[in-house]
């Protein structure tokens, strides 16, 4: 497992040794710098997990070069200032600036323990929430107890004792970000962040800024491949990588490092990849969409994921699993499939797979009222989903008023298009003429989510 990596920041040799000495025993991985210069370079060589900064340097005070880093994106890392003569002024202008906590010198060498334990616990659990908040999807193993489940999750957990690339195929939600979770949660890596980058939500152009980040003087971005540093980047729709960053990416894999955009520095590369993508990359190569050298470096430990319908005896298991799901984490009334009504997922042909069964289950929990869920119930709810039965132009009444009629016939024309599309943005704002951030914007308004595919919708 990698080691949190820690920037001490302090004029004092006697200090800086005995930290760095102290930490390194701690198993934790240590850099520093004598003054703000040597500071600025250590954060642009490699981005800290924490910083330890002193008040009273040389040639900048610590205030300022809290402030400094502050500025823009916010500052990376946990920042704990340390002072000799530190004052309320100086502790409250620290702690306003974002700075972790104040501690004073001399040392307390166990207090000074204490507090980055407790920074660094914390800076994980906030992007552990975030993550959750943004993708409400605590799922990390994969349900069922079939066989295919089973040899599919004991392929997982081979294939995490390896830091090798991974990329998991499979038709639009079979679970792949589910088993990438899975993967990391029992690799070495499990310690570390897990990040991940849904491609085709990037503009692409600013795809290679969001993974590699930027300079620009003394600022810093930091992109999602070191916002992964120590742990797993998880690139979902690969397929829809803009070229100029696949060139990018798969020259960071051949070199083992990167530089930022505008950067002037290699940037070592410190995170083990799994992409995942619903199309066959094989054609896309082919056709000339997608670059063979990064299909070859990402393709080292393959995973396939099956759809739903080739193991449906683990339906009655995924319903009862997002039941409860749905009941924990949102509230919902709890309600109980009937006999015939499981039988009738069971034996249902899912084209959504897993996610289209997740929607299903949340929407009858919502809209339902009985404790039972009958067969009737389930018969309307899949009759109303099955693609090609949803609502097409010609049946928009014309007695709305002309901003919801419009509306509607835009959101139908859309999900058609999205659907022609297989789901990727991309195309779609190709197909009709629209710049892709409007497109995105034009979505969302229509209540269309663009990581959904239109199955779903």
């Amino acid at each position: 497992m990698s080691s949190a990596h820690i920037l001490v920041v302090d004029d004092e040799p006697d200090i800086r040794d005995l930290v760095k000495e102290i930490l390194e025993d701690e198993n934790y991985e240590v850099s520093t710098a004598e003054n703000g210069a040597a500071a600025r370079e250590a954060r642009r060589a490699r981005r800290p997990d924490l910083i330890l900064l002193d008040i009273w340097m040389p040639d900048i005070d610590g205030i300022s070069l809290l402030k400094e880093w502050a500025e823009g994106d916010g500052l990376p890392c946990p920042v704990i200032m340390m002072s000799g003569h530190g004052t309320v002024e100086t502790a409250v202008e620290a702690t306003r600036l974002g700075a972790w906590d104040f501690i004073e010198k001399p040392l307390s060498m166990a207090k000074l323990l204490l507090t980055l334990e407790r920074a660094l616990e914390a800076d994980k659990l906030r992007r552990e929430n975030a993550g959750l908040k943004r993708h409400a999807r605590p799922v990390t193993e994969p349900v069922g107890r079939s066989e295919t489940v089973q040899k599919l999750k004991a392929q997982a957990q081979r294939i995490a004792q390896h830091e090798a690339p991974v990329l998991i195929s499979g038709e639009p939600g079979t679970g792949k970000e589910i088993y990438a979770r899975y993967v990391h949660a029992h690799s070495p890596r499990r310690g570390g962040p897990f990040v991940d980058v849904g491609v085709g939500s990037i503009a692409r152009e600013n795809s290679a800024l969001e993974l590699f980040g930027s300079e620009e003087g003394e600022r810093l971005h930091y992109g999602r491949l070191e916002q992964a540093s120590g742990g797993t980047l998880f690139l979902d729709e690969l397929a829809d990588m803009a070229p100029e960053t696949q060139a990018k990416l798969a020259g960071a894999l051949e070199n083992g490092s990167f530089l930022r955009l505008g950067g002037r520095e290699p940037v070592h590369l410190n995170v083990r990849v799994i992409a995942a993508t619903h199309r066959d990359l094989e054609s896309e190569v082919a056709a000339g969409r997608f670059r063979e050298d990064l299909y070859y470096h990402l393709n080292v430990l393959p995973i396939r994921l099956p759809p739903l319908r080739e193991h449906c005896e683990d339906v009655p298991d995924l319903l009862s699993f997002y039941v409860n799901h749905f009941v924990d984490q949102e509230s919902l009334p709890y309600r109980n499939f009937t006999m015939a009504a499981r039988n009738r997922l069971r034996n249902y042909g899912w084209p959504g797979n897993i996610r289209e069964l997740k929607n299903l289950v949340q929407r009858l929990l919502i809209l339902g009222g009985a404790e039972e869920i009958t067969l009737e119930e389930v018969e309307s709810a899949i009759s109303h989903t099955t693609p090609g039965r949803q609502r097409d132009i010609s049946q928009i009444p014309l007695d709305l008023p002309l901003r919801e009629a419009r509306e509607q016939f835009e959101r139908a024309y859309l999900l058609q298009q999205f659907k022609e599309c297989d789901g990727n943005v991309a195309r779609l704002a190709e197909k009709v003429g629209m710049e892709r951030t409007n497109l995105y914007r034009k979505l969302r308004a229509l209540g269309i989510d663009p990581k959904r595919t239109p199955e779903d919708e």
